[in-house]
């Protein structure tokens, strides 16, 4: 029988937590279902250490290096997130001759074209099915399954942690800040929760996906992205009343010109399989040539989800190293001529306005006037009853140009007669 492939894994947190586990007490089961046999041989971590798992003596190091020199470890797991020391680690992994396996999206999305072309050179494997999705296959999907097709288009609900705030204040009508301090005392969420409720962690993945589907390579900061910490439940309230659900989505879109690609809440029909994807789960319905519409759906995070796709992507190196096989990695790298990034001026979208405004003649005039000097039409409009000096205006747009809707918005400001900000949010009609 042929020696186990040894393995290295930096990080014990919740997720790495979940890797050992299955790596020391269910080894034999896994490998039942491969072609190789595993061995966890390193763990580098800081204490402390967690109290619900039991590791062998001498597996335990604080000292990195006990994993990069040791020619016997073939594999690196690395678990520790954000950029630094991550890159410095896996870069030092690559170059010792190391595959690498990482659910890092922050640092595939920062530094990915660096490590991609490093593994190249060094003829090594880099493997991030859990960086997108948690435990959804769709890494594997687009890298694999989806080769012969021709992606047009991708919309995503790439966090779980804005996917149950907004989950919660449709289906209950709660505030955001209520729903946000909840989601943390369950776990759902940050203590800072700026990266998922700002929308950068759905950025983030949403950079990694473009490089798979589209072969365009993207830094995080070219693209649109805004986040849902100003969605009120009236919003909501609102879109319902019209027939939509706000999400988070990450959107991808193939043009003539170019490539769409951006992050922000949405409006979408309320029966769209993404507008059913509730709490923490996390989908992905993307457009193929030839496929046409496909789905991904999945827990997009936690511990065992994210920790089983881990260990699949350890088994699919394993299994490589065994038979010599040599990785794919030549076909994620930048393009000489690769499609551009469609600009936010030059977006056409339809939207959601709702202003507070006073509630006397002429008003409504005088904020189509607006509109109307935007070149944006209006598809309906609602007044709501209120009761009191201001009421709620409620717009929905034809397609218009994200430049003029924000000339517009900025006009509708200055208004004596509008009381309060715009609120705008973009329609998707999946």
């Amino acid at each position: 029988m042929a020696h186990p492939v040894k393995v290295g894994q930096i990080g014990l947190g919740t997720i790495g937590t979940g890797v050992a586990d299955l790596f020391l007490y269910k080894m034999a089961r896994i490998a039942e279902r491969s072609a190789a046999q595993v061995e966890l041989a390193k763990i580098v971590t800081l204490p402390p250490l967690p109290d619900d798992l039991v590791v062998p003596d001498g597996m335990i190091s604080e000292d990195i290096n006990d994993i990069l020199d040791d020619p016997k470890i073939k594999i690196v797991i690395e678990l520790i997130g954000g950029l630094e020391p991550a890159r410095t680690f896996v870069l030092g992994a690559i170059s010792k001759g190391k595959s690498v396996v990482t659910a890092n999206k922050a640092l595939l999305a920062a530094h990915g074209e660096e490590i991609f072309e490093a593994a190249d050179k060094m003829g090594v494997g880099v493997s991030f099915e859990a960086s997108v999705g948690g435990s959804i296959p769709i890494i594997r999907a687009l890298q694999k399954s989806l080769i012969a097709d021709e992606i047009q288009s991708l919309f995503g609900i790439l966090n779980g942690t804005t996917n149950y705030i907004l989950t919660r204040m449709t289906e209950e009508q709660l505030p955001y800040d209520q729903v946000l301090q909840e989601a943390q005392s369950a776990g759902f969420a940050e203590a800072n929760p700026t990266a998922d409720v700002e929308g950068h962690d759905a950025r983030d993945k949403l950079v990694i996906l473009l490089r798979l589907a589209f072969g365009s390579v993207f830094s995080s900061d070219q693209l649109l992205c805004e986040g849902i910490s100003q969605i009120a439940p009236i919003d909501v309230q609102y879109a319902q009343e019209l027939g939509y659900t706000i999400k988070l989505l990450a959107i991808a879109k193939r043009r003539s010109d170019g490539i769409e690609a951006r992050v922000h809440p949405a409006l979408v029909p309320s029966q769209s399989l993404i507008a059913n994807v509730r709490l923490e789960y996390n989908a992905v319905e993307l457009v193929g040539d030839g496929v046409d519409t496909q789905l991904f759906y999945g827990k997009g995070a936690g511990r065992k989800p994210t920790a089983s796709v881990i260990v699949a992507d350890v088994m699919a190196l394993a299994e490589r190293a065994i038979s010599g096989t040599l990785p794919s990695i030549s076909q994620w790298l930048g393009r000489d001529g690769s499609i551009p990034l469609v600009s936010k001026d030059e977006l056409l979208l339809k939207c959601y306005l709702r202003l507070e405004v006073v509630d006397q003649v002429g008003v409504l005039e005088e904020i189509a006037r607006v509109l109307a000097s935007e070149q944006i039409s209006i598809e309906t409009v609602q007044q709501k009853s209120k009761g009191g000096p201001t009421v709620p205006l409620v717009i929905l747009t034809h397609e218009a140009g994200e430049a003029a809707l924000s000339r517009a918005i900025g006009q509708l400001n200055s208004l004596d007669t509008v009381r309060s900000p715009v609120q705008m949010i973009r329609l998707e009609n999946i």
